[in-house]
């Protein structure tokens, strides 16, 4: 292959790269999850492969770096509109540990055993699963944990104060959509919303960006006119 042909496919290479990566963001480095992981892996493959085909050329090179970037970018942007796209693309979080109980069902689901669970933990520096009141699963394969009462991080207002039970923050509106089986683990209704809602002034379901109920500490409410 001739030095001079393989130095400009590398730089093109370089500058089309240094470019999608800037376009996507850090979310394809830092938040990756199993569709980037695979699109990833994909554009590797195909920018190796045209690098050192003697058939293909800097042509070829281009064209299937610009139309797969291209694509990610149309997975993206449909991601950004709708939810169960993003849901498909982007996966959704696992409950592994609730309410201090290991859920078994989940561990099958996401195929895992309870030695790589406490592996995980200890990775999180918990080094025993009784600490733990919530543990969720990522799409990008990180765990989330929030403590029991007596083993979150104490400050100066915690002396002296008796532990206290631990809740979880439940997203039940996100992007205009309601989250029906986030309602229904919280054992409330869509009347109920609708109550908490109108107390935010807010009548419409789709006029909301983000919706979070907190047990003893209510709800949270974000518009999209407040974005």
């Amino acid at each position: 292959m001739n030095i001079f042909y393989l130095t400009m496919e590398l730089i093109i290479a370089f500058f089309l790269l240094f470019i999608l990566v800037k376009i996507l963001g850090k979310k394809i480095i830092n938040q990756i999850t199993p569709f980037t992981f695979i699109a990833a892996i994909v554009l590797g493959e195909l920018l190796g492969n045209t690098l050192y085909d003697k058939k293909a050329g800097i042509f070829y090179l281009i064209y299937s770096m610009v139309l797969w970037s291209l694509l990610l970018l149309i997975a993206e942007y449909l991601g950004q509109k709708s939810l169960k796209l993003r849901l498909l693309f982007e996966g959704k979080p696992s409950v592994l540990i609730r309410n201090g109980i290991v859920n078994r069902e989940q561990l099958k689901k996401n195929r895992m055993n309870i030695n790589q669970l406490q592996s995980l933990l200890r990775q999180s520096e918990t080094f025993s699963i009784r600490e733990v009141a919530y543990c969720y699963l990522e799409a990008n394969g990180a765990i989330s944990i929030m403590k029991k009462s007596p083993y979150q991080k104490t400050t100066q207002e915690d002396f002296h104060k008796s532990p206290k039970q631990v809740h979880i923050p439940v997203t039940i509106i996100r992007d205009g959509e309601l989250l029906s089986d986030e309602l229904g683990d919280i054992g409330r209704e869509e009347e109920w919303l609708m109550v908490q809602l109108k107390i935010h002034n807010v009548t419409d379901v789709r006029n909301v960006f983000i919706a979070e109920w907190l047990e003893n500490d209510g709800m949270f409410v974000q518009t999209f006119d407040e974005v």
